[in-house]
Order: C-alpha cells, then structure tokens, then sequence
C-alpha cells in the first residue's frame, strides 16, 4: 500500500493542528486495502472553509469537513482519490462544546473525509447508520471512542 497524501496547513491561529503522520495513520487506517492512493488534506481557517461551502454547497458559513472527489477521465492512469478540507477552528470549537478529545476529533473528521471520497454518504438514514459504523469502527481501531455516543446523550 502506497498513499501518497499531501497534506496543507493555510490556517493561522490554531497551534494544534496534528503532524502529518497523525493524518497519514488516520488516512490509512481507511484505505488499508488500497495499493496506491494519491490525496490532499487541505486545513483551513472559516474564511476559506465558508467560501468554499458557499461555492460548491451553496451553503452559508464555514463547515467542518468537505470532500471533492477526484473526476479523473478513464483513460488517465492517475490513482487520485480528491481532496479533503477541514476547517481548523471549527474542529477546535466542537471538540471543545462536546467534550471530546481534539485529536479524536480530527481523526474522525479525516475518517469521515475520506469515506465520502471512496462513495459513502449520510443522505438517507441507512446511508448514515453504514457511514456512522464504519467510522466507530475504524476509530476503535485506532483507540478513539465512539464518537456519536457523546451527541445521543
């Protein structure tokens, strides 16, 4: 397995983003079965994550994650998965109103992230309840809590 992941900082102010080899853990433990994988992990501040939420949601405001899957033509041999946007301050703000441990907050961001790019979504509630286990799975598996548990309370 080869996971080529690029991973961007353009958010000032926030001085506990994770080191890259807490995203590359967190992006493998998804793609563990994949040969080569190529993405990007943009992490930004609410002005860039609100731009783009409005762009390309047409949505208001900043938003924690968004993923652009790669539209790759066929014919181009190019393993790119897309791109993954987390907005740093919100990530800070949430972990800290719902009591949760910053850095299982990231790695559930960059999980969820990357489970939209391979195709899962959350639209319908069979969809969630899929999504939903796959990441507590995958989150256990990495030593991090159920991270819906905290929100049902």
């Amino acid at each position: 397995m080869t996971i080529d992941l690029d991973v961007q900082r353009a958010s000032g102010g926030v001085e506990d983003i994770p080191g890259d080899s807490c995203f590359q853990r967190w992006v493998e433990a998804v793609l563990h079965d994949n040969s080569h994988t190529i993405l990007t992990i943009r992490v930004v501040d609410c002005a860039e994550s609100a731009e783009l939420n409005l762009r390309f949601r047409s949505r208001e405001g900043p938003t924690n994650v968004l993923s652009f899957a790669a539209d790759v033509p066929a014919e181009v041999d190019l393993p790119l998965l897309g791109d993954i946007v987390i907005c740093a301050p919100l990530v800070v703000e949430e972990a800290a109103a719902q009591g949760k441990n910053p850095q299982a907050h990231w790695a559930h961001l960059v999980i969820h992230g990357v489970l939209h790019l391979l195709g899962f979504d959350h639209g319908s509630e069979a969809d969630a309840r899929q999504m939903e286990s796959r990441e507590i799975a995958l989150l256990a598996s990495l030593g991090f809590s159920d991270p819906y548990q905290s929100l049902q309370a």
